[in-house]
């Protein structure tokens, strides 16, 4: 393989790898942070480990469910955490 075709296939490769990683993650806004545990029941934003998309969550104050809010927000908010909450 010539060194162009050998470079091409690399940054091929590196774009497949970053774009799968990108996919896989739920987009956010620049300025927003999520808040686990603040979500009244079907009011979430993303699928949980018990739900398939946004707006199915259960229960009110879902541990694994999530709001986008403000950066800084979410410490104001009582009850409310950056790390999805325990069931």
């Amino acid at each position: 393989m010539k060194k162009s075709n050998l470079a091409l296939a690399a940054t091929f490769s590196t774009l497949i790898a970053v774009g799968g990683a990108l996919v896989s993650t739920p987009a956010m806004a620049a300025g927003k942070e999520k808040c686990y545990g603040v979500a009244a029941a079907g009011q979430n934003d993303c699928a949980t480990k018990t739900s398939s998309c946004a707006g199915t969550s259960k229960v009110d104050n879902q541990g694994d469910a999530f709001l986008a809010v403000p950066e800084g927000l979410c410490a104001k908010l009582g009850g409310g955490s950056l790390e999805p909450k325990k069931a």
